[in-house]
């Protein structure tokens, strides 16, 4: 399997555990398809660990646990459109596992750190049991809403070929929501329900800001598209 080797600039982006983070990057990105995924490369990685900080130091929970699951999260590529895709998850809990296991960490955390990353999925539909697993969910959803996660939608819809948006009918209201066809109909399927399920009280709170920039972002793009 092909991974990635992180550069010194990029390690600090996760202090304070930079030496771990330079055990596990190389392990972080799959790169086996030559997907070059640009909504979950090493940029993303960054972004969620600057959540899961921040959500660590109001909720509490093993930090350092916390920062192998964020890298691990998403080691095992499936795309989007894959019937596989509820696995992806599972299969990352899976990787992540073995890979702690040869740095000689105890059972108890690798258990701590794999079930954090099978429950982070929204399409893996996994309870979360733990803090850890509550903050990494939340963190990993925070990259999904607002403008950031706006921007990734509309990356990832182009990957997969999809349209913009139904130019007939782009709020569907006389006809089906199909978001595998336009990438416009993912934000009323997916994107603007996820700040209902958030776990924890300082998660829900920045989600809260961040989804009515979404909002507001999606209302804007339909204005232009019917009034020009």
């Amino acid at each position: 399997m092909t991974t990635c080797i992180a550069p010194k600039t990029e390690l600090h982006a996760f202090t304070p555990y930079t030496a771990l983070a330079a055990q596990l990057l190389p392990h972080a990105i799959d790169t086996a398809a030559g997907s070059g995924d640009g909504a979950h490369d090493a940029a993303h990685l960054q972004r969620v660990w600057r959540s899961v900080q921040a959500l660590q130091a109001v909720e509490g929970g093993d930090l350092e646990a916390l920062l192998a699951a964020t890298l691990l999260h998403d080691c095992v590529n499936v795309e989007k459109n894959s019937p596989l895709r509820a696995q992806a998850s599972r299969l990352s809990a899976q990787k992540a596992a073995g890979v702690l296991a040869g740095l000689g960490w105890p059972q108890a955390r690798i258990e701590v750190a794999a079930h954090a990353i099978e429950a982070h999925s929204h399409s893996a539909a996994i309870a979360p049991r733990s803090i850890e697993a509550r903050i990494l969910q939340d963190a990993d959803r925070l990259d999904a809403i607002g403008l950031i996660g706006a921007a990734r939608c509309f990356y990832v819809g182009g990957r997969l070929g999809r349209a913009l948006y139904e130019p007939a009918d782009p709020r569907a209201g006389q006809r089906p929501l199909d978001d595998t066809r336009y990438t416009l109909d993912h934000f009323q399927t997916k994107l603007l329900r996820l700040a209902e399920g958030f776990q924890t009280a300082e998660g829900a709170r920045r989600a809260a800001l961040r989804q009515q920039r979404l909002r507001d972002f999606y209302e804007a793009f339909l204005q232009e598209l019917e009034q020009g």
